[in-house]
C-alpha cells in the first residue's frame, strides 16, 4: 500500500476519532441542560460554542483539507490527521466538574447518534470509495455535531416517554403496596437538601427511613428511588422536590400523593424560567395544594411569598427564626461558638434548647422545620435533641472545615441565591481573628434580575469581607461594581478567571486565623 493511501486512512481514523469525542462533548452539555433543546441552543449561543477552539480547528482542517494541494500532498494530510487527533485528546483531557454519567439514556443518545453520523460517513464512502473523502465527511460532523445531537435528541424523545412512562407506572405500583408508608415531600427554592438530610436523622430515631438521595429531586430521580431502594420495612419516605417550571412539583405529588409537606423558601431562584416570584410561589405551594383533607404542612414565615401565602385545606404550622419572626414556632436565645450553635425553638406551649454543630441562621431555619415535623410525628423531645447535636453539615452546603495550616473554609460551594447567599456572607463577617476572604462567580438563572441581584451581592461583600476573588467572566462587571460601590479597597479585589486559579491566589495570600467562604460554583454551562 502507497504512503499516501496509508495517510489519507490515518486522515480517516484522526477524525472519526475527534468527531466521536466533540459528539461525547456536546452529549455532556445536553445531560447537564436537562436533555431539553431549547436549554442547549441557549447555552450554546451564550458560550459561542460554534466558535469554540476544537470546532475552529476542526473547520480550518475542513476548508484546507478541501483544497486540490493538500489532496495532492501526503504530508499536508498527516499533518491535518495529527491536528484531528490533538483535537480529540484536548477535548478528552478537559476537567469537568459535572463529568458524562453514561445513564441508559445517555448510551441511547449517544449511539444512536454515532449510528447516524457512520451511516451518511458511510454512504459517502461507498459512493467513492475513498478515505479521504471519508475523512472529509467525518471532519464536518465534528464541526456540526451540536446540530446532530439536538436532532437525535428530538428523535428520540417519543421513545424517552414511553420508557419513562413505563418507568412512572412501575414505581406507583410499588408505592401503591406499601399504603401503611408515610410520605413527606420537601421543597422550597433553597434548604431542601439540608431539611432533607436533617429530617432524615431525626426521623431515624424512631422510623425506618428513605429519602431521596443526593439531588434526586425531579420526577424521575424520585422514581429511581423507589424503584432501585425501597424496601417493605420503610414506615417513611422523605422525597425532596425541586422545580424549574410551574406544573414540576404537581407531576411528582401525581406519582408518590405525599401526606405531608415542607415549604423551607419561596425566593428569587430560577427566574429565568419562573419569570416571576409569584410563579415561583405557586409551584412551590403545588405540594401543599397536593396534600390530603387530613394532611399536615410545615412552612416557613420568614419569606414573605412563604408567609402571604393562605393555607387552608390542610393543618399547618409556620416557624420563623428570632424575636421578631411571625408563626408557630420561634427560634430564639441563637449563640455561636467555635463548637457549633445554641439555640432554643419556642412554639404551642413547647421550649425545647438544642445545641449542633452547624452554624448559620440558613441552617437554624432547615433544622427548625425538620424537628416540628419529627414532633408531629412523635419523635420524642429526647431522641430530636439527641439526634440534632448529632447532625453533621451537608457537604457544599455552609460546610464549616478547618486547614493544617490554620485557615477556616466555609464550603457554600453547591449553589447559590439571594438569599442564601447573604446569610452565607453574614457567618463569614461574623469571623474574628483573621481576614475574611470569599471566593465567588456569583449567582445564576435569575432572569433579567441577574445583574441586579449580583451587584447587590457584591455590595454585601464590601460590607462583610476583607479580600473578594471573583470568578470566571460570567457576573464579574455587576459583582465587582457593587464591591466598588460598597467602598473595598481596589487592591482587595481580586479576579480569576477559574476556580482552580483563584484557588491559588488565596493560598498565596491566606494565612492561620483567615477564614475562606466559597460561595457557588458555576457548573461546567457557565464560562
Amino acid at each position: 500500500m502507497e504512503i499516501s493511501s496509508l495517510i489519507n486512512i490515518a486522515f480517516a481514523v484522526s477524525s472519526l476519532f475527534a468527531m466521536a469525542v466533540l459528539i461525547k462533548f456536546d452529549m455532556q452539555m445536553m445531560q447537564q441542560n436537562s436533555y431539553r433543546n431549547e436549554r442547549y441552543i441557549k447555552w450554546f449561543k451564550l458560550n459561542s460554542e460554534y466558535m469554540s477552539m476544537p470546532r475552529l480547528v476542526c473547520l480550518v482542517c475542513l476548508m484546507a483539507a478541501l483544497t486540490p494541494f493538500a489532496e495532492a500532498s501526503w504530508y499536508v494530510v498527516g499533518i491535518l490527521a495529527v491536528v484531528q487527533v490533538c483535537v480529540g485528546v484536548n477535548v478528552l483531557r478537559r476537567k469537568s466538574k459535572k463529568p458524562l454519567v453514561f445513564t441508559r439514556r445517555v448510551q441511547r443518545l449517544y449511539f444512536s447518534e454515532l449510528a447516524l453520523a457512520l451511516l451518511l460517513i458511510g454512504a459517502v464512502y461507498a459512493a467513492k470509495q475513498n478515505a479521504y473523502d471519508l475523512a472529509l465527511v467525518a471532519t464536518a460532523v465534528a464541526v456540526i455535531s451540536y446540530a446532530l445531537t439536538m436532532a437525535v435528541n428530538w428523535l428520540l424523545k417519543p421513545v424517552e416517554k414511553a420508557i419513562n412512562n413505563s418507568y412512572v407506572k412501575d414505581a406507583m405500583r410499588r408505592l401503591a403496596g406499601m399504603p401503611g408508608m408515610t410520605i413527606v415531600g420537601i421543597t422550597g427554592s433553597y434548604g431542601k437538601t439540608s431539611t432533607k438530610h436533617y429530617l432524615n436523622r431525626i426521623l431515624s430515631e424512631k422510623y425506618s427511613v428513605l429519602m431521596t438521595p443526593g439531588s434526586f429531586n425531579t420526577p424521575m430521580g424520585v422514581v429511581r428511588t423507589v424503584r432501585e431502594m425501597m424496601q417493605p420495612y420503610n414506615d417513611l419516605f422523605i422525597v425532596e422536590m425541586g422545580a424549574k417550571n410551574v406544573g414540576d412539583i404537581k407531576e411528582i405529588c401525581d406519582i408518590v400523593h405525599p401526606q405531608m409537606a415542607i415549604v423551607t423558601a419561596v425566593g428569587a431562584q430560577h427566574l429565568e424560567s419562573f419569570k416571576t416570584i409569584e410563579n415561583v410561589q405557586r409551584t412551590k405551594f403545588e405540594l401543599v395544594d397536593a396534600l390530603p383533607a387530613d394532611g399536615f404542612a410545615v412552612v416557613n414565615n420568614d419569606f414573605p411569598y412563604v408567609a402571604n401565602r393562605e393555607v387552608s385545606n390542610v393543618a399547618c404550622k409556620r416557624y420563623s427564626v428570632g424575636e421578631q419572626g411571625t408563626g408557630d414556632y420561634k427560634a430564639v436565645n441563637i449563640e455561636y461558638s467555635a463548637q457549633g450553635t445554641s439555640f432554643t425553638i419556642e412554639g404551642e406551649g413547647k421550649t425545647i434548647t438544642l445545641t449542633t454543630k452547624l452554624v448559620g441562621e440558613c441552617n437554624i431555619s432547615n433544622l427548625m422545620a425538620a424537628v416540628i415535623m419529627a414532633l408531629h410525628l412523635g419523635v420524642p423531645e429526647q431522641k430530636i435533641k439527641y439526634a440534632v447535636s448529632k447532625i453533621e453539615q451537608v457537604e457544599h452546603r455552609l460546610n464549616v472545615k478547618r486547614t493544617a495550616s490554620g485557615i477556616t473554609i466555609i464550603d457554600d460551594a453547591f449553589n447559590s441565591n439571594p438569599d442564601g447567599s447573604r446569610m452565607a456572607l453574614d457567618v463569614l463577617g461574623g469571623m474574628k481573628g483573621g481576614r475574611r476572604i470569599v471566593i465567588t462567580p456569583g449567582m445564576i438563572e435569575l432572569g433579567d434580575k441577574q445583574e441586579y441581584f449580583n451587584e447587590k451581592f457584591g455590595e454585601h461583600i464590601a460590607e462583610t469581607c476583607d479580600v473578594a476573588i471573583v470568578v470566571g467572566q460570567y457576573n464579574r462587571e455587576a459583582i465587582v461594581r457593587g464591591i466598588r460601590a460598597g467602598g473595598m479597597a481596589e487592591e482587595n479585589i481580586k479576579l480569576a478567571d477559574t476556580f482552580a486559579e483563584a484557588q491559588q491566589m488565596m493560598l498565596g495570600f491566606a494565612k492561620a486565623g483567615d477564614t475562606v467562604l466559597y460561595e457557588n460554583d458555576l457548573p461546567d454551562t457557565f464560562k
